[in-house]
């Protein structure tokens, strides 16, 4: 589950990870009074007003300003809060932004000028270890760092049985090339922070930047999580920091039906139950010359009403041409299945594109005849590569 910027750094804070302060804001005149709370709290002259979606390059789009006083604060708040914001990961649509933080500016100057680092911690999926990325070149532009300059970036491995050790802290600050109290502060940013990453069981923290500010302090000045969905029963409150108007529609719509639904970008409409079947449906689609729409896993309880949402939700998809349904039937009976399809079929009312049906395992040869005997424009297949070339032959037919 992704959450915003004062969400995370909100979970930061309560595990001793020094930040930039910030206040939330949802309008120009909320912005100044969060920047006036601000400058009684740290004496702060200026503040960044940053946009809150979910996605990053928020600068390069124009969603993070300078303000050096209250009113270039309502100024910018106001330009800034409902906008429609492009980042390279919005895509073109971009996202509306309904919420700004204004947040102190901690880029003064001092005896040194101020230095950006990246950080994240994640999981190494080869290893099953947690590891933390780090580089001296943070910033707009790491991606760039990672491609042209892979060298600049650093990995420390962690065994989650053992934890983070002391040595390790310190030779993230050690490669980060710190030393005197700047040192002994990032191997303390770097322990609370993976602390907090274990603890609040996410798959992802980045802060990008980590800054070092001119008088050796380190603070995290932007943050992402991304909190496991599979945990969240372990932290009762997370789950209200879920933004939906942050989430696709769709997928939304399908959570609420205990779907698992990600739209992709192809003509062919997937019904599946497993997630290893789906890939396997998807990888013979394009074998078989067509591109997948949807991943679209309706579990092992494909009765009529779920079949129904999930073919309600593929239609929403107008680019889809046809819709390939592949259930093996274990927990699950096909006959009972058949019968869900059918009677979906009947309560949508008109379906304008053709259905390529496949079910195998139990009660299969009962299922193919509520099928072939339904009189609807259903088709039923028996192998997995004879179901695909049927969808591609419907689809060009049409």
């Amino acid at each position: 589950m992704n959450i915003h910027e004062y969400q995370a750094k909100e979970i930061l804070q309560s595990f001793g990870v020094p930040l930039a302060k910030g206040i939330v804001a949802d309008t120009a005149s909320g912005a100044v009074d969060a920047a006036k709370k601000l400058q009684a709290e740290t004496k702060t002259s200026a503040w960044v007003v940053k946009a809150q979606i979910h996605a990053g390059g928020r600068g390069k789009g124009g969603g993070v300003k300078l303000a050096k006083t209250l009113d270039e604060v309502k100024e910018k708040a106001g330009q800034i809060i409902g906008m429609q914001l492009v980042t390279p990961q919005t895509g073109p649509k971009g996202k509306k932004v309904h919420k700004v933080l204004i947040c102190e500016d901690v880029y003064y100057k001092g005896e040194t000028d101020p230095k950006e680092y990246y950080m994240s911690v994640l999981l190494n999926r080869q290893t099953g270890r947690n590891i933390i990325m780090y580089s001296t070149e943070g910033g707009m532009d790491i991606e760039a760092v990672a491609e042209k300059t892979p060298h600049l970036i650093f990995k420390e491995e962690i065994d989650p049985a053992v934890g983070m050790q002391p040595f390790q802290a310190r030779k993230v600050a050690f490669n980060l090339g710190l030393s005197g109290n700047a040192f002994k502060e990032m191997t303390k940013f770097v322990t609370a922070l993976y602390k907090a990453y274990t603890e609040t069981d996410s798959t992802l923290f980045e802060i990008n930047p980590v800054l070092k500010t001119s008088d050796n302090r380190i603070l995290a000045v932007d943050a992402k999580v991304n909190l496991d969905d599979n945990a969240l029963f372990r932290h009762p409150s997370y789950p209200a920091l879920r933004d939906l108007s942050e989430e696709d529609p769709t997928e939304v719509e399908a959570g609420e039906h205990e779907l698992n639904y990600v739209k992709l970008d192809g003509n062919v409409g997937c019904m599946v139950n497993g997630a290893g079947l789906a890939m396997a449906t998807m990888d013979i689609i394009k074998l078989a010359g067509g591109e997948p729409a949807n991943f679209l896993d309706v579990g092992g309880t494909a009765n009529a009403q779920r079949v129904e949402a999930a073919f309600r939700i593929i239609l929403k998809d107008p680019n889809v041409k046809a819709i390939l349904v592949n259930i093996f039937g274990g927990i699950v009976r096909c006959d009972r299945v058949a019968q869900g399809v059918v009677d979906a079929y009947k309560n949508i009312g008109s379906i304008p594109v053709p259905i390529i049906v496949r079910l195998q395992g139990t009660n299969a040869e009962e299922a193919k005849k509520i099928i072939d005997q339904s009189g609807l424009k259903v088709y039923s297949a028996i192998l997995l590569k004879e179901a695909a070339e049927a969808v591609t032959r419907t689809i060009a037919a049409n």
